[in-house]
């Protein structure tokens, strides 16, 4: 039997070009995904609302993962039977793994509070000023607003790296992980792409009763959970020419794109997809 193939991507500097945001480069292999019928999952910091935007313009009704996994979010119907604890959200079946956004905040005060570092969330900072940061049109800093899993943030005082670390450590003993993403750290309900990735292949293998073969495409460390989940790991070269080396380090044989951002996610799709029929 054929083996089924699903494609897991972040969005931010993998499928999207780190500063415009456009994903022009890697239409030729979107294309060739939809020809085939192979899933294409959005698995990304965005929220359910950034995530939907993408979903329409590349008309692609397959499940996401928003927010580092804090939830799979499932089309109604799309599977014929799930039992995975899930629970009806608007127009999805939602599988949640997150801590509720209100309590994420309040420890990411409480925590970097006791070293006398100051911090600023998202939650602090009002749609013009995302827009102004981040280079968003004002609807689509609006839409980055809906979190309700993850909040990103950054450090107005830096901290050196040792009290990153014992920072860090504190947030994983209270059940909550905080990871670097490709602009700003994210502090989330101890959830992360991997997780709900797995989670993910799991219910796809239960409907299609087949072996599965999984791609996934990141370039930052809150891929790397994700990245170790799959069959082929691709690590997207970053915009500044380089790749990330913590993720690197972590990962046996990753396919190494030569390209930046969406060109290189389009050359690694076609390269992995050639590969997986060799194989």
């Amino acid at each position: 039997m054929k083996k089924k193939i699903l494609v897991f991507t972040d969005l931010d500097g993998t499928l999207l070009d780190y500063h415009t945001y456009s994903f022009k480069p890697a239409i030729p292999a979107l294309a060739e995904l939809r020809k085939r019928g192979i899933p294409l999952i959005m698995c990304t910091s965005k929220t359910r609302a950034e995530i939907e935007v993408y979903q329409k313009k590349l008309k692609n009704h397959h499940p996401f993962i928003p927010e580092n996994g804090g939830a799979i979010f499932l089309p109604k119907d799309y599977f014929k039977s799930v039992d995975f604890s899930l629970k009806e959200k608007d127009k999805y079946l939602v599988k949640e793994f997150g801590t509720t956004y209100q309590v994420l905040r309040e420890k990411l005060f409480e925590v970097t509070g006791e070293f006398g570092l100051k911090v600023k969330g998202f939650g602090d900072m009002s749609p013009e000023e995302i827009q102004k940061d981040f280079g968003l049109s004002q609807n689509e800093a609006s839409l980055a607003k809906k979190r309700e899993y993850d909040e990103p943030f950054y450090f107005i005082t830096s901290p050196e790296q040792d009290t990153l670390k014992i920072i860090q450590n504190e947030f994983t003993e209270l059940g909550l992980n905080m990871v670097k993403g490709g602009k700003l750290f994210h502090l989330t309900g101890g959830s992360n792409k991997g997780e709900a990735l797995r989670m993910l292949k799991k219910m796809y293998e239960k409907e299609w009763e087949s072996e599965l073969v999984s791609l996934g495409l990141g370039d930052s460390m809150n891929d790397l959970s994700m990245l170790l989940e799959v069959d082929y790991p691709v690590l997207v070269k970053l915009h500044n020419g380089n790749y990330k080396k913590e993720v690197l380090k972590r990962i046996k044989e990753p396919f190494l794109t030569e390209g930046i951002g969406p060109a290189g996610w389009n050359q690694a799709v076609f390269g992995i997809l050639e590969r997986i029929e060799k194989d």
